[in-house]
């Protein structure tokens, strides 16, 4: 795990609200999961969540609360860690692969690409390889766009540390996991974050 202190800049918090603004103005609509007017190269800490399209398992299972990861597993979890030689000013962080969606953290410093723009070279590259092992060229591997909160400080860093390591081990209460959805498990939306204090 990469060490995440003595950032320059500190943590970046979101831009202030208009509290009588409308709903749909305060709130991004489902088509664009980013802040409006939020600057996504701004140096600071993102939680990441990207999932498969309609949330397929296809990038292994968990055993003994485990990822047993698929080969199409593989490749996403090498494409994670290759970021780091394709954008300059990123910095990873904790990251796991999970059947059909994974979670990281990463870290911009000035001067880096935006987080869409390294979130969808990831997604891009990661899904021609897997879609070339498994011989289903053309066909979609990610769900469209990817959900990101903005982590405002060092107390909610270790809880989405926390979090992304303990996933696999709570994958049966997992909102992402069909089988758990289909037994009635309540989710709540990723909008709302799954930590008070995140952005």
């Amino acid at each position: 795990m990469t060490k995440a202190t003595n950032r320059r800049g500190g943590f970046q918090t979101r831009p202030p609200v208009d509290p009588y603004a409308s709903p749909t103005a305060r709130f991004p609509n489902r088509r664009s999961l980013r802040l409006k007017k939020y600057d996504y190269s701004t140096p600071g800490a993102y939680f990441v969540t990207a999932c498969t399209h309609n949330r397929k398992c296809i990038f292994g299972t968990i055993q003994d609360h485990q990822v047993a990861l698929s080969p199409a597993g593989r490749i996403v979890e090498n494409s994670w860690h290759e970021l780091r030689e394709h954008y300059r000013g990123l910095e990873l962080d904790v990251f796991v692969t999970m059947p059909n969606h994974v979670h990281g953290i990463v870290f911009l410093a000035d001067g880096a690409p935006t987080l869409s723009e390294i979130i969808r070279g990831f997604k891009t590259y990661s899904a021609r390889h897997a879609n070339a092992l498994r011989d289903t060229a053309g066909q979609p591997v990610w769900q469209r766009g990817f959900h990101d909160h903005i982590i405002r400080n060092e107390k909610t860093l270790s809880m989405v540390r926390e979090y992304i390591v303990n996933n696999p081990a709570k994958w049966h209460h997992d909102r992402e996991n069909p089988d758990a959805v289909r037994a009635g498990l309540e989710t709540r939306p990723y909008e709302q974050g799954p930590f008070p204090d995140a952005g």
